[in-house]
């Protein structure tokens, strides 16, 4: 198949394709006619790539995966190589829902003190309810 039927069917773009050629991604095969020629291993080589993109992993990660589709095995994970970077990458998702959490558990302490203190349950210092006009004005009506 020619470089726009692979872009197609891959659902990207024929400059896309020409990018992955250059970064080794993706053989450079060239029919007699000059064209690039491509088959049904190269879309499953695409597939992966753009399944692992989809995923958050980096084009220079996707490159073990490639490798081992590209040295005949079934899947591109069953690799050292590939489940390396899988290791890496889980790693890096833990450190970022660690992080998250923390975050998070930031929020909910400035959102609980917040609320605390517009309902008049949070003490100054001096023992009293901060004040506020506003909560003043809507206790009188």
């Amino acid at each position: 198949m020619r470089i726009g039927e692979l872009a197609d069917r891959a659902g990207t773009t024929t400059r896309t394709l020409r990018y992955y050629e250059q970064l080794g991604l993706l053989p450079a095969r060239r029919a007699g006619n000059g064209y690039r020629a491509y088959d049904e291993e190269d879309l499953r080589l695409l597939r992966q790539i753009r399944t692992l993109q989809d995923f958050g992993f980096g084009l220079e990660e996707t490159r073990p995966f490639v490798e081992c589709l590209q040295a005949g095995h079934p899947e591109g994970d069953s690799c050292p190589a590939s489940l390396e970077v899988y290791r890496r990458k889980l790693a890096e998702l833990d450190e970022c829902i660690t992080r998250l959490q923390d975050v998070r558990a930031q929020v909910a302490g400035q959102f609980d003190r917040a609320v605390r203190a517009r309902d008049g349950l949070a003490a100054e210092p001096s023992g009293q309810a901060p004040h506020c006009e506003l909560a003043n004005e809507r206790a009188k009506e």
